[in-house]
């Protein structure tokens, strides 16, 4: 679902503005200097190890207070469904980040904030009005079709090297394999209209079996 305000921004998905009050929260932000943002990819595994032991020590700290046992499978599932999260976001933010957006007006970041029963990661990333509208139109292609089949048909084209402009596999997994919501908001920069600053919201449930 699509929502746009009189300001002009733009929410897909399961998008939430004001979010809960968080127990933890964590910030991470890239900023554009002499190492292009796209040649990071390769650290976006030592990032993400860092986000998911951030979250597993928390985790533990806060369940500890509230229940006697455990279940460590689960956590241990937690800790892997954050660190692919937080990696594929990183991977996503990047590929749509424009280089050639002045420093002042451009920073990559991601949050993250566990909640009592979720963990919800926050992207940020800006992008040309073109690279937008390519997100946009993926967007609106992965929420008006079957997540599961479209998720079949993205793997086959993948074993079949059938190539497309932005395949989307990883936001796929996200919602198939780790049961994940998403949402999007895209607003335009307040000093360049032409660049729109690009949100990108997953919510993760967390609840421990009581």
């Amino acid at each position: 679902m699509q929502h746009q305000t009189a300001s002009t921004y733009k929410i897909f998905g399961e998008f939430v503005e004001k979010l809960p009050e968080y127990i933890e929260s964590l910030t991470i932000n890239f900023y554009p200097t002499y190492a292009p943002l796209k040649k990071r990819w390769e650290n976006n595994g030592l990032s993400a190890d860092f986000i998911a032991n951030y979250f597993r020590v928390f985790y533990i700290s806060k369940q500890e207070d509230i229940i006697e046992n455990i279940d460590n499978y689960l956590v241990d599932n937690l800790r892997n469904s954050v660190k692919y999260v937080a990696n594929e976001l990183l991977e996503n933010a990047m590929k749509f980040q424009d280089e050639s957006i002045p420093f002042r007006k451009s920073t990559a970041s991601i949050v993250l904030s566990l909640h009592s029963d979720k963990i919800i990661f926050s992207v940020s990333n800006c992008a040309t009005l073109m690279q937008a509208t390519k997100l946009e139109r993926y967007i609106e292609k992965l929420l008006t079709n079957d997540t599961a089949e479209l998720y079949l048909q993205t793997m086959r084209n993948s074993l079949n090297n059938y190539q497309t402009d932005y395949s989307g596999l990883g936001l796929l997994s996200m919602i198939c394999d780790h049961a994940a919501k998403l949402g999007w908001k895209f607003q335009p920069n307040e000093l360049d209209m032409n660049i729109i600053n690009i949100t990108t919201m997953v919510t993760l449930n967390a609840e421990q079996p009581l």
